[in-house]
């Protein structure tokens, strides 16, 4: 998925880059559920396939939205973190969900966590992207 820009708007340079389905997806399984290895991102409720996943995780590696790195733990995998970039799409990620949580028919106990944090306001968003950089630190 490579990015090509139509247009210098800001909303369009974003949309470039993030703006399909998968995308949002594996930042989502990263922020909120931790995932960090490939295998787990492929055991996601909407069913990614390899291709694709491998796909967007290089773009989101080459577009400095996540890091890639030998998992120390483990020596044939990899470990993929969020950078500072990745981490600033909490507030996204945030607003998408209260919304869905409104205007859609959500999960229950998934739509309160987004409500939570959207209702906290910055310093809710702040306190998580907090530790969401001691969590992807290197």
């Amino acid at each position: 998925m490579a990015t090509r820009e139509k247009s210098d708007c800001p909303i369009n340079l974003s949309l470039e880059l993030i703006g399909d389905r998968w995308t949002l997806l594996i930042i989502r399984d990263m922020v909120f559920a931790g995932k960090k290895h490939f295998r787990e991102f492929l055991q996601s409720d909407e069913g990614i396939s390899s291709r694709t996943l491998a796909e967007r995780l290089q773009t989101l590696q080459d577009e400095g939205i996540l890091t890639r790195s030998d998992d120390p733990t483990h020596g044939l995998r990899t470990v993929y973190r969020l950078t500072e970039a990745g981490i600033d799409l909490l507030p996204v990620l945030a607003t998408l969900g209260a919304w869905g949580s409104k205007h859609r028919k959500a999960d229950e106990r998934l739509a309160r966590i987004t409500d939570q944090l959207a209702a906290g306001g910055e310093a809710a968003l702040e306190k998580m992207k907090a530790a969401l950089r001691v969590e992807h630190s290197v």
